[in-house]
């Protein structure tokens, strides 16, 4: 029985692999400037080029002002994957770690 549930394992994929597994982090970026919103310094500025996300992060950062075309400054961040804190316009609003990884700017 151990030597099949072995031989198994070596054949096939651990059941939580995903298609998602086998993607790069910079897969999707079309130049080195681009960088999420996540990866930039605090005080550092850029321009969002687009949001890698679904219907609803994509309203909801719309609803705060975060489009293509618009510049964002990141004010600051928490350690390991806390909320970023970010400045469009006049305004600064906070909004998770993993939204922030879906707006790609450009610096």
């Amino acid at each position: 029985m151990i030597e099949w549930f072995r031989q198994r394992m070596r054949t096939t994929r651990p059941w939580c692999w995903g298609p998602w597994m086998h993607r790069r982090k910079n897969e999707e970026r079309e130049s080195p400037s681009e960088v999420d919103l996540a990866g930039l310094r605090p005080g550092e500025s850029g321009t969002v080029v687009r949001i890698a996300g679904g219907h609803g992060v994509v309203k909801r950062l719309e609803v705060l002002g975060v489009k293509p075309g618009v510049t964002v400054t990141k004010v600051s961040s928490q350690m390991l994957r806390g909320p970023v804190t970010f400045r469009v316009g006049s305004s600064q609003y906070a909004i998770g770690f993993g939204m922030a990884r879906r707006v790609i700017v450009r610096r």
